[in-house]
This record gives C-alpha cells, structure tokens and sequence, in this order.
C-alpha cells in the first residue's frame, strides 16, 4: 500500500500586498476555491485541507465543500501553520504532507503529482519541483527563486540570484531553472523542520528552504513545465480574473 498524500492549503487572510486576497471573489468563486478546485485535480492526493486563522475563511470553505482546520493566528510563516495543522489531523509519520500555496490557483496537477511520486520513490524528507523560465518572465527578477539542481535530482542551493552564472563558452544546458513553491514533506520531519532554528542563508536570502538544506538534509527536485503563476498583488488578481472569464466564454 503506498504512503498517503494529504495536501495541506495554508490560507491566511491577512496580507501586506493584497489584504483579503483568499477571499477575493470577482470570478464568482473566492480565491481559496479556485486553489482547492485545481489541488482536487491532482491523482496523488487522498485528501485536500484548508488551514487557516480566521472564521471567515473557514465559513467560505464549509460553504464550497471544503474542509478546513483553524490554525493559531501567531504563525511566522506557511510552514508551521502546515505543521500545526498536521497534528490536528493526526496524521501518521510516514504520510506525504503537500504544501500547496493558497495563492497559486493555476497550479497544475499533473506537477503535483509529479512532486508526491518523487517524494515517494527519492527518500529525500522534502521534495518540491522547479521549471524551465517561460516566455515573459526574467530569470534575474529577485522575487522568481532560482533552483540548481544536482545529477541526482537534489537540490544543491536556492536563490534570489541568477544561478548558475553562465561564463562565455560555458555548457548551455545547465540553464537557470525557477523554483516552483510547491513542498512535500514526509509528515515526521516537517515537525522536526520547525523546530530547526533558523540559518545564516536562510536568514541572507530570506528563504526558509534554505534551512532544510544547512541543517544537512535533502531536498529532491522533479523538473517539469510549470505555467501556473502565484498571485501576490491586487493587479496579478486582475490578470487571473481576466483569464478565467475568457476560458469561460
């Protein structure tokens, strides 16, 4: 019997660029629901949970069918809202926790399915995926994480910076690859993880896998095709919203 994979969607209301944004409703569905739609879709999951902090979100995820696990307001970041929501669940040691981002609405579910089967098959305690850079976006912006990856499909370092600095001559094949935030978690060491203190890069490049990596443990990476955009800002909503109403009509 394979191990379970239960994603886990953190969904905080508050937010410094677009406060409110998981309940954002201009295409008829809140933001959240689009989210859960799409994780749905994915082959791997057994079972796709909401975590979140406030009742207003909850509300809105009872009201589509979703369910939803309330998580303490004072989290400093995804990663342990996931973890606290984890234990709520009782989830065994050996299941696969996903962390699908509760602003990533056009996250595929085939590289979710990708990202569990590698989680499964490497032994790695995190796996996650990376994509080659699409038409449009710039592999030097500090705000697209750079991942390199190693021969064996582990991830060597993490970045803001445009990595690997191709030198005039140099091989054109390792070109930069964009890291996709999308995690597995075998569900023992994510609690282990946040309990792990903080680390020097962690803390430089303001990136917390960084500290999976420091404290000596292993990431493993599945490159795939990844066109699914996250939604940080009011004008990113509006592009998204203008994508969904055109596949509609």
């Amino acid at each position: 019997m394979s191990v379970q994979a239960i994603a886990i969607i953190p969904a905080r209301l508050g937010s410094t660029r677009f406060p409110g944004k998981v309940l954002a409703a201009q295409t008829g569905k809140p933001l959240i629901q689009h989210v859960w739609e799409s994780a749905k879709r994915a082959t791997s999951l057994a079972r796709v949970v909401i975590a979140t902090d406030d009742e207003s979100v909850r509300a809105a995820v009872v009201r589509f069918g979703g369910e939803a696990v309330m998580t303490s307001p004072d989290h400093p970041n995804g990663s342990s809202r996931l973890a606290e929501a984890a234990r709520h669940l009782s989830l065994p040691d050996d299941a696969l926790v996903v962390n699908v981002q509760g602003d990533e609405p056009e996250m595929e579910p085939q590289v979710v399915d990708a990202a569990v089967e590698l989680a499964r098959l490497s032994g790695a305690e995190v796996a996650t995926v990376a994509s080659p850079f699409q038409p449009g976006e710039d592999p030097a912006n500090p705000n697209l994480v750079k991942v390199v990856v190693g021969m064996h499909d582990l991830a060597l370092y993490f970045s803001r910076s445009l990595i690997p600095h191709q030198r005039v001559g140099g091989d054109a094949s390792a070109g930069p690859l964009r890291h996709v935030g999308l995690y597995v978690y075998r569900a023992a060491f994510l609690q282990r993880y946040v309990s792990l203190p903080p680390t020097p890069l962690e803390r430089t490049e303001m990136l917390e896998q960084l500290r999976v990596l420091e404290h000596g443990y292993k990431v493993a990476v599945a490159v795939r095709d990844c066109r699914g955009q996250g939604i940080d800002t009011p004008e990113q909503y509006a592009e998204f919203v203008r994508r969904v109403k055109s596949t509609a009509n």
